[in-house]
């Protein structure tokens, strides 16, 4: 009997797996905000994805999703 693989759950928090792409959150958008301007906040504030070399292992911790 094959047992099941689990996913990592802190993975599976910190982003989100789209059609072509995994998102993530940026950083620097914690604390602090009233120091940076409104362009660098609203820049902080949209999705990037996961940088190529991070890609794979991503993909082994996020394996039903």
């Amino acid at each position: 009997m094959k047992l099941k693989l689990k996913t990592r759950k802190s993975a599976a928090k910190r982003v989100k797996v789209k059609k072509n792409c995994i998102c993530r959150k940026k950083a620097y958008r914690g604390h602090f905000l009233r120091r940076k301007n409104s362009k660098r906040l609203r820049r902080l504030s949209q999705a990037a994805s996961v940088h190529d070399s991070d890609f794979k292992t991503f993909t082994k911790m996020l394996l039903y999703i």
